[in-house]
């Protein structure tokens, strides 16, 4: 499904449920806890990684948003057009005493396709590009590390594409963004497109998710 089809279903989907202006205003991060961590992914369609960190014990909330890009607290419509610099991120605030960044890395790795440039499945533009940002020289040592095991063990037949992003900041998107893989789980780009790479995540992830099947 290409963006304008997605943006779409988005607002046929808030129309006489809430008000479109309000629900269209960008979201509030959430202040990190004490003990807290931040980690940041950019793997294609938002809606799908957000959902899918979430399954995670240790991960308390993760924020849909924009990352990597030069323009200040863009809106959906403008990262579409592919001239902010941006890609569909999402941010998770977690305890690293319960799940440690190593295994964040592997559910990013296991819930999309990093060797795909710029597109993920039908979904693709510069702001579908696969990036691991990192906020420490530890955190770019375990991303580049990751990436050298992805390749050697063959599981794709093209080398890993993510890029290796010092994290510089995160906008969050707007608010009927949060949460849409729950809140909108019959739609068919959800069912068709982003519950099946959730499934991926949780089957690589079996013994750390909050709810195990």
């Amino acid at each position: 499904m290409n963006r304008l089809s997605k943006i779409v279903l988005a607002l046929l989907l808030q129309v006489g449920s809430y008000a479109l202006a309000q629900d269209a205003t960008l979201a509030k991060l959430p202040t990190p806890k004490s003990g807290e961590a931040l980690a940041t992914f950019a793997g294609g369609c938002f809606w799908a990684q957000e959902e899918g960190f979430e399954q995670l014990r240790g991960v308390r909330e993760v924020i849909s948003g924009y990352s990597g890009g030069f323009v200040k607290n863009p809106t959906y419509e403008q990262v579409g057009t592919d001239q902010t610099g941006h890609a569909e991120s999402v941010q998770i605030y977690y305890d690293p005493k319960v799940i440690s960044y190593a295994d964040l890395l592997k559910a990013f790795f296991a819930g999309h396709d990093p060797t795909t440039l710029n597109r993920q499945g039908p979904d693709a533009g510069f702001d579908y590009r696969s990036v691991a940002f990192y906020r420490t020289p530890e955190e770019k040592e375990a991303i580049e590390a990751a990436i050298r095991e992805i390749d050697a063990s063959k599981h794709y037949a093209g080398k890993v594409v993510t890029q290796v992003v010092s994290f510089k900041v995160f906008y969050p998107a707007e608010n009927y963004h949060q949460n849409y893989c729950k809140l909108h789980p019959d739609q068919p780009y959800i069912r068709s497109v982003s519950l099946p790479k959730v499934q991926k995540l949780r089957a690589a992830m079996h013994g750390k998710l909050k709810q195990e099947s």
